[in-house]
């Protein structure tokens, strides 16, 4: 189950559809803080997340770290630069995107980060 926390409705909606189009079981947040509870509730395979909203920033990758920390994170940021990036990596995020965002290279991502996530073995391709 892939978490997508993202506070803009359509942007949100977009990011489903196209992973509930290639098979992911999907769960939605509108916050961190909502992103938060929903990890406490229920730790997903994966948490695609942006990161400028309410409740939002590298404190927040942080904290989703220590409720989850096995659990993969991607995040997407309108807002980013390299020390945006430095500091969400540094905070425990995996992965990293500057929106907008390409959708396949997304897709991409997760695909490889569930795979290594679940202990497969990973494509050499």
């Amino acid at each position: 189950m892939v978490l997508v926390v993202e506070d803009d409705r359509d942007m949100r909606s977009l990011l489903c559809d196209e992973l509930w189009s290639v098979g992911y079981q999907l769960r939605e947040a509108r916050d961190g803080d909502e992103a938060f509870l929903a990890v406490l509730q229920s730790v997903p395979d994966l948490i695609l997340t942006d990161l400028r909203m309410p409740a939002g920033g590298a404190e927040y990758i942080s904290r989703l770290r220590t409720a989850a920390p096995r659990c993969p994170i991607i995040v997407m940021t309108a807002f980013g630069d390299p020390a945006t990036k430095a500091a969400v990596l540094q905070a425990g995020a995996n992965a990293y995107f500057d929106k907008p965002v390409r959708v396949a290279e997304l897709k991409i991502c997760i695909q490889q980060l569930l795979i290594h996530h679940h202990g497969a073995p990973q494509s050499s391709a």
